[in-house]
């Protein structure tokens, strides 16, 4: 089977925003789940959580919806000037260009002769992909969206975050913390597995980085709530 596959860059691209899905997901989960855990250790009153918690769940989401927007917007911008740069390139000095390409090719393995007429051909058939493959890893079709990657990243913060805010509210008063925590454990435990899952990585060491790192924030929030509780009694 050829190592190049028609759809391969498609497939990758769809496996990157499952990854940032995950790990949008994983960051509510921690984020929401520590700031409900904190403010229930300083208070049993369900007031003050279930502010915290919105007010959390609306403050996370736009956060990680306008960073991802602006960031990508960035990436974007670079990928759109540089195509258009190329682009006149090949406009002002096709031959130049040409012998470019077959550089590139005869760099990877191919003869002299052999680079030079895949290049031509390549050239013949469409330059302005050709050079963008070759020479940027770039493919026009699929330049990046900012506003999807910013709806993908509120929606995946949203996700996760949900679950903690959900456990805290239908817990009962007493169980609410331990619920907090066992709840966002066993869903950190599982975007962990699926992270490793779609990143070819070993599950085990995943799901374990992903649960310490989480109940360590859990802790730290839970001595910090713990902490102004027993200055206000």
């Amino acid at each position: 089977m050829s190592a190049y596959e028609p759809h391969r860059i498609s497939h990758l691209s769809k496996l990157n925003w499952l990854r940032a899905g995950v790990l949008g997901a994983n960051d509510g989960i921690v984020s929401i789940a520590a700031l409900l855990v904190g403010v229930a250790a300083a208070t049993s009153d369900i007031g003050p959580i279930m502010i915290a918690g919105v007010a959390g769940l609306a403050a996370g989401a736009i956060s990680m919806g306008l960073g991802e927007y602006v960031s990508v917007s960035s990436q974007r911008d670079s990928e759109l000037a540089l195509i258009a740069k190329e682009k006149q390139e090949l406009i002002d000095q096709p031959e130049v260009e040409l012998a470019e390409l077959a550089s590139i090719y005869e760099h990877k393995g191919l003869s002299h002769a052999t680079a030079k007429k895949v290049a031509q051909e390549l050239t013949d058939h469409d330059p302005i992909r050709a050079h963008l493959e070759a020479e940027l890893n770039i493919l026009e079709a699929h330049i990046v969206n900012p506003w999807a990657a910013a709806i993908s990243s509120m929606v995946s913060f949203f996700s996760g975050a949900l679950l903690p805010f959900l456990t805290v509210i239908f817990a009962a008063e007493q169980y609410r913390i331990p619920a907090v925590i066992v709840a966002s454990i066993i869903a950190l435990a599982g975007t962990g597995a699926a992270g490793a899952y779609l990143g070819g990585s070993s599950m085990p060491k995943s799901v374990i980085r992903v649960v310490i790192g989480g109940a360590a924030a859990l802790a730290v929030t839970f001595a910090i709530g713990s902490l102004f509780n027993t200055s206000v009694g």
